[in-house]
């Protein structure tokens, strides 16, 4: 365990977050998220929720700013509807470490797929919310001086 790192957070996330560049996305997705079939890099937080997570890991992960959409979620099916208490506490979530977040993004079921293919890695909660997977595009870090 580490001085200041959330113990949500564990060394092989902490270790893919540290390895991504500006620009890199990666995905937190629910239980139900199909991610071994999408990417090869594949994170277990099996029992954490993605709000949880997401508070744990902002502190340490710039959001893109250069972007219109750091954060992406999947549009519903149509037919079905979105519950919007996921996103109320996901943006709960990310507002304490950036208050003036860009509005979330959401992009159809097979577009989100195919982000999922190319993202750096995909993190398996244990989100068993509807519509609860979210992508994260990693900033440029501030250096401190």
């Amino acid at each position: 365990m580490l001085k200041g790192i959330s113990p949500l957070i564990s060394p092989q996330l902490l270790e893919v977050m540290a390895r991504m560049g500006h620009g890199d996305e990666i995905i937190f997705a629910d239980a139900h998220f199909p991610g071994e079939s999408f990417n090869n890099r594949v994170i277990r937080a099996d029992g954490l929720k993605v709000a949880d997570l997401l508070e744990a890991v902002l502190p340490l992960f710039e959001l893109d700013a250069y972007v219109p959409a750091p954060l992406i979620m999947m549009a519903p099916v149509e037919g079905d509807q979105l519950d919007p208490a996921v996103e109320d506490a996901y943006l709960k979530s990310i507002r304490k470490t950036n208050p003036d977040v860009a509005p979330i993004e959401r992009i159809g079921r097979f577009e989100f797929y195919e982000r999922a293919r190319n993202a750096f890695a995909v993190v398996m909660t244990g989100e068993t919310a509807k519509y609860g997977n979210i992508i994260l595009k990693k900033g440029v870090t501030p250096v401190s001086e």
